[in-house]
């Protein structure tokens, strides 16, 4: 991993390009502290290029200095992630004459895009975020891998495009005023991320997964190369044939993400799909894993006893921490820093613990990540929204709308049931319209839903924000998938939705202990196999991830695979019930808070008061509003001095 910028532009000045340059090449450090390189092209015509680059070696370590040149040295790269079939792209390209000067992956996708252009990304098998300048064509050429694994942000400024590996360093060049994107809050708000290709950043973009990005000086040309897609048969081939060729691809696909010339490790859970990693690393290789684990303090749940069975059964190097709840609260600032964007979830922050645990031993880590989104290991999410969808269409919508505004959503919280149930019974459609908004995104996706914006946005200049849809761009990705079957829909969202973001976090927090984070579960080969398999190796019943079980089974024993599936929890909303909710308050309802004017000051208070009492369950919509205060201070009042350092 590494981290890349530069400034592609006409009629610029070359020192102050460099300056430029320069200071988004620092911020950067923490992506890349083994080495830096930069390059700026010589001005022909209209157009000048600069990259820049921050290197964390992992292959090659002597060769693969960073902006590299092809043999003719008019066509340059700024490349972050790793090519894991490089080796035989290499041997391909050799024999139609390419020249390598080095052993690294970064050379091939040079002299790939040399013989292919565009279509070279068709070519690549790994995760990766680059640019290349084509002297030859003057034009900027860039692409991000298809599940979105490795960043790639970009603005265009009165002609002169910038793009960097986080949004920070392109802040850092100058060329943009800070300032917030208005239009982005209601859909901020109600799923925790901007859903399409804009940021909380005016005028500040992500390329999205699977797409590439050219720019001549004049137009910026945008294309999608590759999206999930569904192979739905009539009939379906038997289960062994699916069992065995997922065995064949997972076992493929965690031997290619070993290749490293440094020392590699696991983040270990003790859930099925790193534990399913680490018993394959342990056969892979000729010497124990290290895995890594963290946890909170005994009064809490940890994953502490699952992790160490499974560490033991591999005979692994086990590592493990410990976080308090004052470390958790103290490394907020230092983290929204790091991701540049408020932390969606409190998972970020234990994310960010264990890489730097990891970096104590390893350089590279492998994590489960992906699983649950190819293979329905939300499970519980799945079969409610199917099985509200079913009763409604069974019985009709068997409740108005104003019945359940009026009635049933008033009186259930104070009904006097325990605070667990009346969960359950919200998440029913007794409480929820059969519209897909609310059964399957309010349900489990929401943090502000479209009512609760209601009342969060204060009157004045941010009311009209309010009348926002910010179910627009979430309800068009559900549309988009070539599948009308209705769990893929599902698991076609996540996958464009939730796990874009949750590859942001683990990239941008991994980063921050300088180690490189990789997902066999997500190389693409797998990927689209997982498109072809028949919906109940998915979802049987309640039950999900029925062939990622079926598979483990081979590896691991009966206890390890199917123990109940928890999650990464985070003790947050406990925390917020002791002497933290104090800080958390002092935040919320600070003067510098409430005269920003976005919020209602009395709802805000009511969501800390509910909370305390036990009421409802707030710790969510509280995260999500602690979070977007303290990105307020750091990226907006504080620029542009928050740019410098973290």
């Amino acid at each position: 991993m590494c981290g890349i910028c530069g400034i592609i532009g006409s009629d610029v000045n070359k020192a102050v390009t460099e300056r430029q340059l320069l200071a988004m090449k620092r911020v950067l450090t923490h992506r890349g502290p083994d080495d830096h390189g930069v390059y700026l092209a010589p001005q022909k015509g209209r157009i000048r290029a600069a990259l820049g680059h921050q290197r964390l070696s992992i292959v090659d370590l002597e060769g693969g200095h960073q902006p590299m040149s092809n043999e003719g040295g008019d066509i340059w790269i700024t490349y972050n992630g790793e090519i894991y079939n490089h080796q035989e792209l290499r041997k391909d390209l050799q024999k139609r004459r390419h020249v390598y000067k080095t052993r690294s992956d970064t050379e091939t996708i040079l002299h790939a895009y040399e013989e292919y252009g565009e279509d070279c990304v068709h070519k690549l098998r790994g995760m990766f975020a680059f640019a290349i300048w084509d002297g030859r064509n003057r034009r900027l050429f860039a692409a991000r891998d298809r599940l979105g694994i490795k960043p790639f942000y970009y603005a265009l400024h009165k002609g002169t495009l910038v793009f960097a590996s986080e949004i920070k360093s392109i802040l850092a060049s100058g060329l943009l005023q800070t300032s917030v994107n208005l239009h982005a809050l209601p859909e901020f708000f109600t799923f925790g991320q901007t859903v399409a290709d804009d940021t909380l950043f005016e005028s500040v973009f992500k390329l999205m997964p699977g797409h590439w990005l050219s720019y001549n000086g004049e137009d910026i040309k945008i294309q999608r190369y590759w999206d999930w897609q569904f192979d739905e048969p009539p009939t379906y081939l038997e289960d062994e044939f699916y069992i065995e060729r997922f065995t064949e691809l997972i076992e493929d696909s965690v031997r290619c993400h070993l290749m490293s010339d440094v020392p590699v490790g696991l983040f270990l859970s003790g859930g099925l799909d790193s534990s399913l990693i680490a018993a394959i690393m342990a056969r892979l290789l000729s010497h124990p894993i290290q895995t890594f684990t963290i946890g909170f303090e005994d009064r809490y749940y940890s994953e502490f006893e699952y992790a160490r069975t499974v560490a033991a059964h591999v005979g692994a190097q086990h590592h493990e921490a410990l976080i308090t709840a004052q470390a958790f609260l103290d490394a907020i600032p230092k983290l929204i820093w790091h991701e540049d964007e408020p932390l969606k979830g409190a998972a970020s922050v234990a994310l960010y613990f264990i890489s730097r645990l990891a970096s104590e031993n390893a350089k590279v880590v492998l994590t489960g990540e992906g699983s649950d989104e190819l293979f329905a290991g939300y499970n519980d999410r799945y079969w409610a929204t199917i099985l509200n969808r079913r009763l409604a269409q069974m019985g009709g919508d068997f409740i108005s709308e104003a019945l359940r505004e009026h009635l049933v959503r008033k009186i259930l919280w104070k009904l006097p049931l325990s605070l667990a149930l009346k969960k359950k019974i919200s998440h029913t459609i007794v409480y929820l319209s059969p519209k897909l908004e609310e059964i399957f995104f309010d349900n489990f996706h929401s943090v502000f839903t479209r009512e609760m914006q209601q009342h969060l946005f204060a009157t004045g200049p941010y009311r009209g924000l309010s009348s926002a849809d910010p179910y627009a761009n979430a309800n068009a990705l559900f549309e988009r998938s070539n599948t009308q079957n209705f769990l893929h829909q599902m698991l076609y969202t996540d996958v464009n939705m939730d796990l874009v973001e949750l590859l942001m976090k683990q990239d941008q927090m991994s980063m921050a202990a300088s180690i490189e984070s990789r997902v066999p579960f997500l190389d693409h080969l797998l990927v689209e196999f997982a498109g072809t398999i028949p919906p109940h190796l998915r979802l049987q019943g309640r039950a999900g991830k029925q062939l990622v079980k079926k598979v483990a089974e081979k590896f691991l024993p009966h206890n390890i695979v199917h123990r109940p599936k928890m999650g990464f929890p985070v003790p947050f909303g406990s925390w917020l019930k002791e002497d933290s909710s104090r800080t958390v308050k002092d935040i919320l309802l600070d003067k510098r808070t409430i005269d920003r004017g976005y919020f209602n000051v009395s709802y805000i208070e009511e969501l800390l008061k509910s909370h305390q009492i036990e009421q409802r369950d707030y710790q969510n919509q509280i995260w999500m509003l602690l979070n977007f205060e303290i990105w307020h201070r750091v990226f907006i009042d504080d620029a542009p001095r928050s740019y410098l350092s973290d």
